[in-house]
Parts: C-alpha cells; sequence; structure tokens
C-alpha cells in the first residue's frame, strides 16, 4: 500500500472521521464503522485533505482535466481544497465547481453552479466524500452533463465502503461506473483499513480489535460485495 495511503487512514483516525462502533446509517443499515467528512474544520485539517485527493487524483486520472466538480454540499470545500493542493504539488491550475441546491436567480453569479462556469470540450472529475448508493450521482452527472459539453473522467471518493449499491449486487462505486460510463475510485478502501489497523497499535490504541473485525466481517457478511 502507497505511503500516503496509510497517512490518510491514520489521518481519517486522528480527525475522527473514520470511526469504529455502532452506528445507524441513512439506509437504515447498522454499520459497525462510519465516516463523517464533515469533522475536516480546521486549516491544517483541510490542507492536508485536499493534499491526499490530488495524489489520489494524480495516481488515478493523470493531468489530462480540467475541473474538479464537488456536489453540494460536502463536495464543495473538498473540490477547492483539492484544486489548491493540485496546484501547489503538480503546478498545475484546475478550476472547481460546484452545484446549489437552490438556483440564485440575481448577482454576477447566478445560475445552478458555483465557482467556474463549465465550457464545450471541459474534462471534469467529480470528487465527493463517500458514496455509499451512489444517489447523490443520480443527482449531480444529469446537471453536469446538461450545462455544457463536457467529458466526466472519473469520480473520487475518500473512502470505498465495499458495500452493495442500489442494484444490491454490485458495489456503488461499479454501479457508478457501469451506469454512467466513467471510472470511479477511492483513496482508500476499507479493506486497506483493515489491512493498516487490524490488531496494529497506533498511537497506543488497537483501532481494530478482534470485535470490530468480527462486526466488519459481519456486516460484509450481509452488506458486502460478494
Amino acid at each position: 500500500m502507497e505511503q500516503y495511503k496509510q497517512e490518510f487512514i491514520e489521518f481519517m483516525v486522528d480527525c475522527q472521521v473514520l470511526k469504529f462502533g455502532e452506528f445507524t446509517l441513512k439506509s437504515g443499515r447498522k454499520s459497525p464503522f462510519f465516516m463523517n467528512a464533515g469533522a475536516y474544520v480546521t486549516g491544517s485539517q483541510l490542507m492536508r485533505l485536499g493534499e491526499y485527493y490530488a495524489k489520489a487524483i494524480h495516481d488515478k486520472y493523470g493531468d489530462d482535466f480540467d475541473v474538479l466538480f464537488g456536489p453540494a454540499y460536502k463536495g464543495i470545500p473538498i473540490s477547492v481544497v483539492t484544486a489548491v493542493a493540485y496546484a501547489k504539488l503538480y503546478g498545475k491550475e484546475v478550476r472547481y465547481c460546484s452545484d446549489r441546491k437552490e438556483e440564485k436567480d440575481h448577482g454576477a453569479d447566478k445560475g445552478s453552479f458555483l465557482g467556474t462556469k463549465l465550457q464545450d470540450g471541459d474534462r471534469v472529475i467529480m470528487i465527493e466524500d463517500v458514496t455509499t448508493s451512489g444517489k447523490s450521482m443520480e443527482e449531480t452527472v444529469p446537471k453536469v452533463r446538461g450545462a455544457a459539453d463536457v467529458e466526466i473522467i472519473g469520480l473520487m471518493v475518500s473512502l470505498n465502503r465495499m458495500e452493495v449499491g442500489l442494484g444490491g449486487e454490485k458495489s456503488a462505486l461499479d454501479e457508478i461506473k457501469e451506469k454512467y460510463g466513467f471510472d470511479a475510485n477511492a483513496i482508500v478502501s476499507m479493506s486497506d483499513v483493515i489491512e493498516h489497523l487490524y490488531n496494529r497499535p497506533y498511537n497506543g490504541n488497537i483501532i481494530i480489535d478482534d470485535k470490530i473485525k468480527t462486526a466488519i466481517d459481519e456486516y460484509y457478511a450481509e452488506y458486502g460485495v460478494k
């Protein structure tokens, strides 16, 4: 596993973005782990988050793209800090764009989007915190493709939860790829997290012990990708 991926897993734990215990998800599933990107709140945390996204995007997609699109709401700050990090790490200027939940009908920036205006020929990378069911893409992809003649290169999320999406057979990321025709990737997967943290001391604690590992195994027996 690449060094930046190991660091990102520890970073999520340090920021209390990735937690282990008992959680009820929006889907109603009872999960032994939970990720909340809203817990990134400080300047240094957001700076590092953008750098991890930039490194993962550079690894998976290279530099041949123009726009980072972050769906409202959590995708907005992620797209901004990743654009900043991309300029810092790779010397490439990329534009950011996000959608609005409510269309603005006044001012110079009125309309359905924040940031740059999408233009014909733009190559776009979608960027999100996590995709459990793929529902957000159902709302966002038509907006992006309807705004201009753009090409969506792919999607990058923080964590691949590795569980079945809306169809009940494939992962949400695989469903997105099949439905919309672009790649969907994550900085790390839950298998990476387990590999790095299971029964391994971190800051004097065992983050994933045998009890939590058993709960994760049982969760994936029910909801995991076969």
